[in-house]
């Protein structure tokens, strides 16, 4: 298999994933064990993050999977399931839920759309990267600490021309940022986050 992974090729795809609890800050809160779901999913599937922006309910993110693969929904199950082991089943869990298993932390569904082109991946990027403003959390996608954003504007290499690198990837997801009382301006508004 070819070590070139096309940032706007056929098999790159645009996701939205939302927690079942609206209002729910979970994703931030324990941003740690997202991370490091994300970690051991990127470890068992490969794939290349190209943008991200986890929100305090909501994750907006661009991912390129590998030539012939296109298994998407077996990482976001992995990302998903590894990430609710971490966290306590919700209290508003339904009979449904409980009887299937179900911690009821997710939406059981994803938002997701493939990218056509460049110029469909380059507007998919921005509306990953332009989330955080839209909800109201931040006035400037590089104030926003959960993001690929500053990652992305540090690149020089054009996306055509990048390489899968599973190990960078981690960099999106790193633990290295400001804790999420100085990230958020105050009571963002009641907003959709798409």
């Amino acid at each position: 298999m070819s070590d070139r992974i096309s940032s706007h090729g056929p098999n790159s795809y645009f996701f939205t994933l939302r927690l079942a609890k609206r209002d729910d800050d979970a994703l931030l809160r324990h941003i740690t064990a997202l991370r490091q779901a994300m970690r051991e999913t990127l470890a068992r599937k490969p794939f290349q993050i190209d943008a991200i922006a986890v929100l305090p309910d909501v994750i907006h993110t661009v991912w390129t999977l590998p030539p012939n693969d296109n298994d998407y929904g077996n990482r976001i199950g992995m990302w998903k399931g590894r990430f609710s082991r971490h966290l306590p089943p919700a209290p508003h869990r339904s009979l449904q839920q409980i009887k299937r298993g179900e911690k009821g932390i997710w939406q059981r569904r994803f938002w997701e759309h493939r990218i056509r082109d460049h110029a469909d991946f380059e507007r998919h990027c921005d509306l990953v990267h332009l989330s955080p403003v839209h909800a109201g959390y931040c006035q400037r996608p590089e104030a926003w600490p959960y993001s690929s954003y500053s990652r992305a504007c540090s690149r020089e290499v054009p996306p055509q021309d990048r390489k899968a690198d599973h190990l960078a990837e981690e960099a999106v997801l790193d633990d290295d940022v400001t804790p999420l009382s100085h990230a958020m301006s105050p009571a963002p508004p009641n907003r959709l986050h798409s």
